[in-house]
């Protein structure tokens, strides 16, 4: 069998040396879940993304699996794939395409603007449950804060969008730009609790700006540099909480504690899948 086309591609940022990084792969008909995983392995970025075929009604079936596992749904991933159909003339500025994911499906808007080419995902419709006592006692343990560090305006929740996030806010800038933790730590609780995907730490900068670290220990990662599905579930956990006005915006930036900004932008309704958007170009 011939070796499928790996592209990678950087999203939510318009330079390659910004955003989360993601591998593409646009045709992996006949692959397995085990060539997959080695693909992803390989690639080692936080998440690689399989165009797997197309469903009866026309979406195309995409799977996504990091250096260590499958995950149902990746926001980076999916605005680099949308972008990447574009790049290659199967899909153009104006298109809303779709995705069959395990999460569900998710629609894709495509547009241009001065920076390049723009993807704009439409998450699940979200949900937004209480952060179990022992679950938060155990991420301060982690990061090494006391209760007092966080935000008493925005309190510790789960929250699900495509994947389920731990949403945690720390009132002041300084203390959460040094916050360090351990990755095995880190790893050893995600697993434990069965956490997919990202532990979301975030400080809210401005009523409509936010600053997330995304703590994601996999391969040689440990923080996440751009994050679509935490952003969608914390728009969801925004409006759960009535702190932004609805339908509104808001901005994350994210990345440079890692030294790859990015910037997320979220559109929230008043029901329903939040919307996430950025840019996306091939890695240099």
């Amino acid at each position: 069998m011939t070796a499928p086309e790996v592209l990678r591609y950087t999203a939510f940022s318009s330079r390659s040396d910004g955003g989360n990084p993601a591998g593409v792969v646009l045709d992996a008909r006949g692959l397995d879940d085990a060539a997959m995983q080695s693909i992803a392995s390989e690639i080692d970025f936080s998440e690689t993304a399989f165009v797997t075929g197309e469903t009866s009604d026309g979406a195309l079936a995409v799977r996504y699996f990091s250096p260590i596992a499958e995950v149902p749904f990746c926001g980076h991933a999916t605005v680099a794939t949308a972008v990447a159909l574009a790049d290659r003339g199967r899909s153009d500025a104006g298109d809303t395409i779709r995705f069959a994911t395990a999460a569900g499906p998710v629609a894709i808007a495509l547009s241009r603007d001065g920076e390049g080419i723009r993807a704009a995902f439409t998450s699940i419709p979200p949900s937004v449950t209480e952060l179990r006592a022992a679950d938060l006692a155990a991420i301060l343990r982690l990061l090494d804060l006391e209760p007092a560090a966080l935000d008493p305006e925005l309190p510790p929740r789960m929250a699900h969008a495509g994947n389920p996030h731990p949403i945690v806010a720390i009132a002041a800038r300084d203390v959460f730009d040094a916050f360090r933790f351990s990755p095995d730590a880190a790893r050893t609780l995600m697993d434990d609790r069965g956490w997919p995907a990202t532990i979301t730490v975030i400080h809210r900068a401005a009523p409509d700006r936010f600053i997330a670290r995304n703590l994601f220990p996999v391969g040689r990662i440990t923080e996440d540099p751009a994050t679509g599905s935490a952003a969608a579930a914390l728009g969801a956990y925004l409006r759960e909480l009535e702190v932004v006005p609805v339908p509104g915006r808001i901005m994350i930036e994210q990345g440079a504690h890692v030294g790859r900004p990015g910037l997320l932008t979220v559109d929230i309704p008043a029901s329903g899948g939040i919307v996430v958007s950025g840019h996306a170009v091939p890695l240099e």
